[in-house]
């Protein structure tokens, strides 16, 4: 392979700028349906040369000084606040998330999440036991036996991401992994690689060893799969469809890799009859204001009781038609497009489905006029029940599912039948009562009367959502093998 210190449709590998074996392949604006700029295509060999290189920088990163480690994370943060302006143009274009979006939740969390794993991690990596007195026995003398489990990095690990959040959620793996000692081979979504690929130049000038963090990017699944396989990876840390997921799983088992899974989600919002309506609408309208439903966190299903299922109703059609829907560069755009237009399809085809099952549109539906190119959704509420489609499929796009309850015990039941249990959300004004019913539903975050996060809490799901937990220690921990240390004395 070539080397040249341009990034522009290169690899990464083993801290040289390597021209990709596939050559290069266009990156599509979903708003414009413009091309963005190339990006590089991958062979399974190149896959296999990162790992190699990922492997061959691990000893000496692993035992590099903590403080040493923690300053270059402090580096990157300010790195990329520094390149805010220049990222995110190119993260609008590339993904179409709205300037509101990319300008407060893209860009700027990236860099928030280099900052948090710049902390010493060695309280958390180390943890002392409490001694034990034992006596004698055939193996070893009796004694004092004291204890240490030590957190060692787990090796290298792939990192492999989804085209909704391509900066935020490759920082919020490369992060914690890099932290805790590991090499990493970043593998960003096909759709919307170039901001990851600024992500990595950005890590190269602020001085992170070569072959300590390696880049692989391609429009096919091959150059991912040898990742998966390779024998030098000793993780992988996917965010991505529970289809996908569980290939991974399956090809991962082969190797015994150490896998985090971030999968599908099929939130439910559970209101019931003494909820503050507007602070519900406000969470379920999320799944159409916030990147246009592409997001596995979005309360998809409106689980509503009875007595309120005209209100509900009736105000999300309202708030429905006061969302602007069009370019992402425009300040008053609320609703950007989907990623592309297979994805557009996608959404399409399941109103159309929820139609012929039976279920009620009550607004949207239907291709916006307007703007005439773009993948562009709207807004569309379907009233109906849980066995739909509609309702059990993740659809990744600005579609809500109206589904009426009448008692408690029947709203946990429909929240908890599905495939999936990533997070949920619970609306009443008695908390009492909304947190004795979050602790019945089988996901893995609920939010009680509010959609806002606590980034320190252990993020992941139940069933078909997922393995593991990221974010705050938890996700620290999550790329760390643990080993216990004895003594005696």
């Amino acid at each position: 392979m070539t080397t040249t210190t341009a990034p522009e449709g290169r690899l990464f590998i083993g801290g040289e700028w390597v021209a990709a074996g596939g050559g290069t392949y266009g990156i599509v604006n979903p708003a414009t349906e413009e091309t963005v700029g190339p990006a590089p295509e991958a062979t399974a060999a190149d896959a296999r040369a990162a790992a190699e290189a990922a492997a061959a920088a691990l000893p000496a990163w692993a035992a590099r000084r903590t403080e040493e480690r923690c300053a270059l994370m402090r580096e990157a943060a300010r790195a990329i606040r520094s390149k805010a302006d220049e990222l995110l143009p190119l993260v609008i274009a590339e993904t179409g998330a709205t300037a509101t979006v990319g300008s407060r939740m893209q860009v700027p969390v990236a860099a928030d999440r280099f900052e948090r794993y710049s902390r010493d991690p060695r309280p958390v990596l180390e943890t002392p036991l409490l001694p034990q007195v034992v006596g004698a026995t055939p193996l070893a003398p009796g004694g004092l036996i004291g204890g240490l489990v030590n957190r060692q990095p787990v090796g290298v690990v792939t990192c492999i991401t989804s085209y909704n959040f391509p900066l935020v959620n490759m920082a919020g793996k490369v992060a914690p992994a890099l932290a805790a000692g590991n090499t990493v081979v970043v593998k960003p979504a096909p759709q919307d690689p170039l901001a990851v690929v600024e992500l990595v130049r950005i890590l190269e000038e602020v001085g992170f060893p070569p072959g300590v963090v390696n880049l692989v990017n391609s429009s096919g699944p091959e150059a991912a799969a040898a990742l998966v396989e390779a024998p030098e990876v000793d993780m992988v840390s996917f965010t991505g469809s529970t289809e996908v997921g569980t290939r991974i799983a399956e090809a991962g088992g082969r190797t015994m890799k150490r896998l985090l899974l971030e999968l599908g989600g099929k939130g439910a919002c559970l209101v019931f009859e003494d909820a503050d309506v507007r602070a519900a609408l406000t969470c379920i309208a999320s799944t159409w204001t916030f990147h246009s439903g592409q997001i596995c966190t979005a309360p998809t299903r409106a689980v509503v009781h009875r007595s309120l299922v005209d209100q509900v109703r009736d105000g999300l059609a309202a708030l429905a038609g006061h969302l602007p829907v069009g370019d992402p560069n425009d300040k008053a755009t609320v609703v950007g497009p989907l990623i592309s237009a297979a994805q557009r399809a996608r959404v399409e085809a399941a109103v159309a489905g929820a139609r012929e099952e039976g279920g009620e549109v009550v607004v949207g539906g239907e291709r916006p006029a307007e703007p005439a190119r773009g993948f562009y959704a709207a807004p569309t509420l379907v009233v109906g029940d849980n066995s739909m489609n509609v309702a059990q499929k993740e659809i990744f796009g600005p579609v809500v599912t109206l589904i009426p309850f009448d008692d408690d015990d029947e709203a946990v039941a429909i929240a908890n039948d599905s495939d999936y249990g990533l997070y949920d959300y619970v609306f009443s004004g008695d908390t009492g009562r909304a947190f004795r019913v979050a602790k019945l539903l089988r996901a893995g975050h609920v939010g009680v009367n509010t959609a806002q996060r606590n980034h320190e809490a252990p993020f992941g799901g139940f069933k078909r959502s997922g393995i593991g937990r990221d974010g705050g220690d938890y996700g620290l921990l999550a790329y760390t093998e643990v080993q216990s240390i004895l003594w005696n004395g």
